[in-house]
């Protein structure tokens, strides 16, 4: 008697499960999918976690999503990193604010078994990561540079540049595409890795903007104090460009510098339309994420991992310049059709 009504209570148990009664059944048929981004306010972040959102629940995968504080914070995501092993995540989509200081805390959750890429920048050593899916920063920056030496023609020889950067870190994406504009421009480079050891005396100097509006705007004092005649401006992204603009307003000389950036994100587009910047190359958040949950279901599935894209280390999800100043050689897309397919 008391077998017979063991037997039954299992079996309501398990039927209460299988409905969802007790949630056992649904918990287990939903791996987990982690982004950790490096704030929840850069525009770019907000379109990547909306890819991320969309593809989890496409492939029927747990999202949770995580950011840093400010650009730079490597704590949080730290923090991040281990709440998702702890979680028993089948893979984590990164965008590291620090690319080397992030490392110890991928190498645990690999050696833990989940899958990790990188989304955007690349760890350092890239290999860290299982994957990247990035834009090829390198040729966002180079491409601006050449559309930049192109546009000022003779004057590219006598051009005054202020490099705006992110931080003082040197992550990945911001020296591949710091040197990318240098490289494009025509400038040689000492160590492609490294910003700042270049001996051009066309280069007035580098400041850091920590990504965004006021830091551009502080960055381009601080240049403009060293040399108030600069004539070409390249920041590492379009948040900093606008307040680069600001400050070159100020002083009665947002007409006659040249801007260039790299996101492609809906402001910046704008501001290439209302000729604040003049070429930005722009990239696909959305993309990078989607993709990247992709990959984290297939392996969720069979263990398969994403391979690069050939001849390159990561998987590129490709880039475009944008300009409504097109520049002989070098294929662009104007501001009326990107604003079509920009984000933010």
């Amino acid at each position: 008697m008391r077998h017979s009504l063991r037997n039954a209570v299992s079996a309501l148990v398990l039927a209460a499960a299988t409905a969802g009664g007790f949630g056992i059944a649904q918990a287990a048929d939903k791996p987990i999918v982690g982004i950790i981004t490096k704030t929840n306010t850069n525009p770019f972040f907000v379109k990547m976690k909306a890819g991320a959102e969309a593809a989890a629940k496409e492939n029927g995968m747990e999202l949770r999503s995580f950011a840093g504080k400010v650009d730079g914070d490597n704590d949080s995501q730290v923090a991040a990193v281990e709440n998702l092993i702890a979680a028993g995540a089948k893979g984590i989509l990164i965008t590291p604010s620090d690319s080397r200081a992030i490392v110890p805390s991928i190498e645990k959750a690999r050696a833990a078994g989940i899958l990790v890429i990188a989304l955007d920048t690349p760890l350092d050593p890239a290999s860290a990561a299982d994957a990247t899916f990035a834009t090829d920063n390198f040729l966002a920056g180079q491409m601006i540079g050449q559309w930049a030496a192109k546009t000022l023609g003779d004057k590219a020889g006598t051009a005054k540049i202020a490099l705006l950067d992110l931080n003082v870190n040197q992550v990945s994406v911001d020296v591949a595409r710091d040197q990318g504009f240098l490289k494009g421009f025509g400038i040689d480079l000492v160590n492609p890795a490294l910003i700042g050891d270049e001996k051009d005396p066309r280069i007035v100097g580098h400041d850091t903007t920590l990504g965004n509006e006021e830091g551009g705007r502080k960055a381009m004092e601080n240049l403009l104090q060293k040399d108030p005649e600069i004539s070409v401006v390249y920041t590492i992204n379009e948040p900093a460009a606008a307040g680069a603009y600001e400050a070159l307003k100020s002083v009665g000389r947002e007409k006659d510098v040249l801007i260039v950036s790299v996101d492609g994100g809906c402001p910046g587009v704008r501001n290439v339309k209302d000729g604040v910047i003049g070429a930005t190359s722009m990239q696909f958040p959305l993309l990078m994420a989607a993709k990247g949950v992709e990959a984290v279901a297939k392996y969720a599935k069979d263990g398969t991992k994403p391979q690069a894209t050939p001849g390159l280390d990561f998987v590129n999800t490709g880039v475009e310049l944008i300009t409504d100043k097109p520049a002989a050689g070098l294929p662009s897309t104007d501001s009326a059709a990107a604003l079509k397919k920009c984000w933010g």
